[in-house]
């Protein structure tokens, strides 16, 4: 199995890589093709925030590399601000690991 890797995703509504106006049923619509093509590029979308009042959306996804997580933007026609990888900083990844 090939290694995967965490990519966080942004899109916001001031930069042209958000809808204008984007209700929480469209979004549910849309969100079923990125997932298959997500399937399709082998990367895993795990969690997405949207702000639809203010028109943001940060999405995290687990691939292989970040090209696969472009990809199943491109098959969507879905264009974003930035794509960046990214590691977890929760107590039990990194603050318990620190040594005394």
């Amino acid at each position: 199995m090939q290694a995967m890797r965490y990519f966080l995703d942004t899109h916001d509504r001031s930069r042209g890589t958000f809808p204008a106006q984007l209700t929480p049923e469209e979004f549910e619509v849309f969100f079923a093709q990125y997932e298959a093509a997500c399937q399709a590029e082998g990367v895993i979308p795990l969690r997405t925030h949207v702000g639809y009042a203010e028109g943001r959306a940060f999405c995290l996804n687990l691939a292989p590399d970040v090209e696969a997580v472009c990809r199943a933007h491109a098959r969507v026609g879905l264009p974003y601000d930035e794509i960046t990888e990214v590691t977890t900083a929760t107590p039990g990844d990194t603050f318990f690991r620190r040594r005394p």
